[in-house]
């Protein structure tokens, strides 16, 4: 019987047979462990020299690490094993022999692993962290489409930038210059205003010279907008929203979980709903914590972020910021024309900002008027304007970070473990 690693449960007694690769192996002169992986999971292969022709524990004892072959045999729990299961091998046909692969079990450098990137996914932590990003990606259809969203594909070539900054990618479109984009959001307001729930899931680019732990050149978003939804309905979306995934990581990342020794109590406490503190308390709540330096207009840093996040054992919101500090687009405060109806969603544990979401501005005339405190040249938005000017409504719309969220779901302490191949500052290679 064919197989995967992830299927033996259901053979338990039984043999069968499955491609894999050898992770690791140990060996004496009468037993060889295979440590096998398929893609699908792990799992320990024994070869017991007593059981088997020579030549099959000639072939166990001397394969080499990441050899490719097709193993048979039999299935049996085994309570010690990660998996609950083990593999009684009966034999081995080695379809290509590996040699001197460059990742050994012993440690290695950040940037030797970085430019051994399409290696290092091999290995169990990395692949752990990858079946996370994989299960957040699939409960995020999962809670939209239930929700009665529609997926809405923005283009990444954009002739404007979204949020009105220079950190953008410059190219020629034939004769003119047009951006990678940053945000699918404006396009995914038109998009609200045809089908009135929807969502984006797909890649953007900040060329933005950061270095920190917390950013990527390139990273993967998830953009809901929605007709009819004002502030405080655009933030139960968000919190059900994030409950959502980490319960679903939860419940089917457990083995992942393990492997990369995540503290779960920190995890099964995240359910709806997430507290809630604005701007000027946060910067009260600094002053007390010792931030002095910090005044009304300033934008927070990853310090300051994490003050505020340890005093809550859940995702915070920081809700009405400066009106200085956010884009042109988002809807002021009618009691506090200062102030913006936004929020940023802090995770717990040092994470940082996981979310960014407002109601935007609905009323055509307000809108021009921030365009142009903003230098924003009206035609190349004129467009946008329009969804003010055929059937405006409120409408509010968020985007949430797809690995600094894997990142504080696996607990990883770099965003360029969470994508499979991460563009940093200073890398484009692999």
């Amino acid at each position: 019987m064919k197989t995967t690693i992830s299927k033996v449960g259901n053979f338990v007694g039984q043999e069968v047979t499955m491609g894999a690769w050898i992770a690791n192996k140990r060996s004496s002169g009468k037993i060889a462990f295979l440590q096998l992986r398929d893609g699908t999971g792990f799992i320990q292969g024994v070869v017991i020299k007593a059981e088997v022709a020579e030549e099959i524990f000639l072939k166990a004892k001397n394969i080499t690490q990441e050899s490719s072959l097709y193993v048979t045999g039999t299935v049996r729990e085994d309570d010690r094993a990660p998996s609950g299961y083990e593999l009684t091998v009966t034999d081995v046909d080695i379809i290509h022999e590996a040699t001197d692969y460059p990742i050994t079990p012993k440690e290695h450098g950040t940037e030797f692993l970085m430019d051994h990137r399409h290696l290092w996914l091999r290995s169990k932590r990395q692949h752990a962290t990858m079946k996370i990003r994989n299960e957040i990606i699939r409960a995020t259809y999962e809670f939209f489409n239930q929700e009665g969203f529609v997926k809405i594909d923005p283009p990444i070539l954009t002739g404007s930038a979204p949020e009105g900054t220079t950190e953008l990618f410059h190219t020629k479109y034939f004769d003119e210059d047009a951006y990678l984009s940053q945000s699918g959001q404006l396009y995914m307001e038109a998009a609200a205003m045809a089908f009135g729930k929807v969502f984006s899931f797909g890649p953007t680019f900040r060329a933005e010279k950061s270095k920190t732990r917390r950013h990527l050149i390139e990273f993967w978003m998830i953009e809901p907008e929605m007709a009819f939804y004002q502030f405080n309905d655009n933030l139960q979306v968000q919190e059900q929203y994030v409950s959502h995934i980490v319960q679903a990581v939860l419940n089917n990342c457990s083995l992942e979980l393990k492997t990369l020794e995540r503290d779960l109590s920190k995890l099964t406490q995240i359910k709806a709903p997430f507290p809630r503190i604005t701007y000027k308390d946060a910067i009260a709540f600094l002053h007390e914590q010792g931030f002095t330096d910090i005044k009304w207009g300033d934008d927070f840093g990853s310090p300051h972020e994490t003050a505020i996040a340890n005093s809550y054992e859940k995702p915070v919101f920081i809700t009405h910021w400066p009106t200085s500090l956010k884009p042109f687009y988002m809807q002021p405060d009618e009691n506090n024309p200062d102030v913006v109806l936004c929020a940023d969603l802090i995770a717990p544990e040092g994470y940082g900002e996981i979310i960014g979401g407002s109601e935007r501005i609905h009323d055509a005339s307000l809108l021009e008027q921030r365009m142009k405190e903003h230098g924003l040249q009206q035609e190349a938005y004129e467009w946008y304007l329009h969804l003010r000017q055929y059937g405006s409504v409120p409408h509010s719309g968020f985007g949430l970070g797809l690995e600094r969220t894997v990142a504080w779901l696996s607990g990883s302490e770099h965003v360029r473990e969470t994508i499979p191949f991460p563009r940093l500052l200073n890398r484009l290679y692999p």
